[in-house]
């Protein structure tokens, strides 16, 4: 397995360059982790990243103060290269500047990057996310409208209806509210009933509560 790269961009620890051979590994602020970051703000264990298949998964292991994957408060998440996590004060990016902008240019997205020097012959390697990644607050959503996530594989017929139930329920109540929208010919601009808006917002709250039961799924 290609080793794993985790870079810290903030904290205390800015600046080190982690490079563990294998998964598991366990970020804490206690002696014993596979990396330790001396931040008051870390539990002494506070996530765990291990193999799937081929797939590395964070998990939140119960932390205080929890875990953002590009700014967003997450239990469980499949790493990608480029993404960023945030605990406590310490911010990591996962994977090499050379593994990143591998993935950027797969997705198009080269204007997410910069050249640590600028030169004509700088390599790819000298690539790196610009430094004022912390003020947009899109990180994530321009990550996912260009690399969105597939379907579990691997699951099991019951599984695989379950799913299914779930997004027929939220594409059924989208559909409804869709269909609800007031679309004028005179106007850039599209009105929906408040009795609507209401069910919109329930629906971003049940797709919250899903995220937290699969994520804390004890």
């Amino acid at each position: 397995m290609t080793p794993i790269t985790l870079r810290v961009l903030d904290g205390a620890d800015r600046g080190q360059v982690y490079q563990i051979r294998s998964a598991p590994i366990t970020i804490g602020r206690e002696e014993g982790n596979s990396i330790q970051l001396n931040d008051e703000r870390i539990s002494r264990y506070h996530i765990k990243i291990q193999l799937d298949h081929e797939d590395l998964v964070l998990t939140d292991l119960e932390s205080t103060n929890g875990t953002k994957v590009n700014g967003e408060e997450v239990q469980l998440r499949i790493l990608r290269h480029g993404d960023m996590i945030t605990i406590g004060r310490s911010t990591l990016i996962f994977g090499t500047r050379s593994e990143i902008n591998q993935r950027f240019d797969r997705l198009g997205s080269s204007e997410l990057l910069e050249a640590s020097d600028v030169s004509n012959s700088a390599s790819k390697d000298q690539l790196a996310v610009k430094p004022d990644w912390k003020e947009n607050p899109n990180y994530q959503l321009a990550l996912l409208d260009l690399d969105p996530p597939g379907l579990p594989e691997r699951l099991s017929p019951g599984q695989a209806a379950q799913l299914s139930e779930v997004f027929e329920f939220f594409h059924m109540h989208m559909r409804r509210i869709v269909n609800d929208v007031e679309i004028s010919s005179r106007s850039p601009s599209v009105e929906v009933s408040h009795e609507q808006w209401q069910k919109f917002l329930d629906l971003q709250a049940r797709l919250a509560e899903y995220l937290r039961q699969i994520g804390s799924p004890g």
